[in-house]
């Protein structure tokens, strides 16, 4: 690859890319979404009192609260784990304690948490309750999104820099969203997740083994995610400037500063060639 220069002086160009996976790539807020609503449409097709939109609210709510009073929950959030993970991932992690207390745990935790919800509006159900614990499972592995410009920008991307892929998670399950989308393991030269590696973004740990896989600089090196919390003032911190994936115009705190921002995958290839 060469370098620019400027004025005799020669500056290393961008040589690799980091990519998050989540909303970034893959889509998983759609995926879960969706697979949220078929099955909270299954419950009200058997219980006709039941409300499907008002169970999706109350199964996200009480995910979100029994995962943080979970006795698993301080490791999962280190690694970044989420509650929504939670109510479908396997934690098939072998010979690691702490997976195996949340994988032990889980069976319970989706129970729970579907049962709280069910309750919520006036419903006492525990095997409608499992039941749906368990459909959760099986409508959400239905369900593996990607934004529709991610395999173009991809192709035109890896023609031209290294990729790399850092997710935030368990390791059996982010490698099973990967796995579910055909041909996307193979742009990357690496994939590192947090779940193996021991400590989550926005860690600058993290980020520095990104960079030591690559055995490049800093400055050759740009950081892509949609998260401005885990990726983009993850990245700021380690001295790796970042592109903010903001697809939804959306505002940012005042405390976090991404180097570029852009609305879509698509924008990139231009972008990057520029730097």
């Amino acid at each position: 690859m060469p370098n620019k220069k400027r004025k005799g002086t020669t500056y290393p160009m961008i040589q690799a890319i980091i990519f998050d996976l989540d909303n970034t790539l893959y889509w998983d807020e759609k995926s879960n979404d969706e697979a949220l609503a078929a099955t909270c449409l299954i419950a009200s097709n058997n219980v006709t009192t039941i409300s499907a939109p008002k169970l999706k609210d109350d199964v996200i709510h009480q995910a979100e609260l029994q995962f943080k009073a979970s006795p698993f929950f301080e490791f999962a959030h280190s690694l970044e784990i989420t509650a929504l993970e939670t109510l479908w991932a396997r934690f098939d992690v072998e010979d690691h304690s702490q997976f195996e207390m949340i994988r032990n745990q889980a069976p319970e935790f989706r129970f729970n948490v579907w049962n709280a919800a069910l309750q919520s509006s006036g419903h006492n159900d525990s095997h409608l309750a499992a039941f749906l614990a368990e459909r959760y499972l099986e409508e959400r592995r239905e369900r593996a999104y990607i934004y529709e410009d991610m395999m173009e920008t991809l192709t035109s991307l890896h023609s031209q820099y290294r990729l790399l892929l850092l997710t935030n998670g368990t390791p059996d399950l982010q490698q099973e969203k990967v796995d579910s989308v055909p041909g996307l393991a193979s742009f990357f030269e690496h994939i590192v997740i947090s779940g193996d590696f021991g400590i989550g973004k926005p860690s600058e740990s993290i980020f520095q083994h990104a960079i030591d896989l690559l055995a490049l600089r800093r400055n050759e090196v740009v950081m892509v995610g949609d998260n401005l919390y885990t990726d983009i003032l993850g990245a700021s911190r380690s001295g790796i400037s970042n592109i903010w994936i903001n697809r939804s115009s959306g505002s940012r705190p005042d405390h976090i500063f991404p180097t570029h921002e852009v609305e879509s995958l698509s924008e990139l290839y231009s972008l990057i060639q520029s730097l």
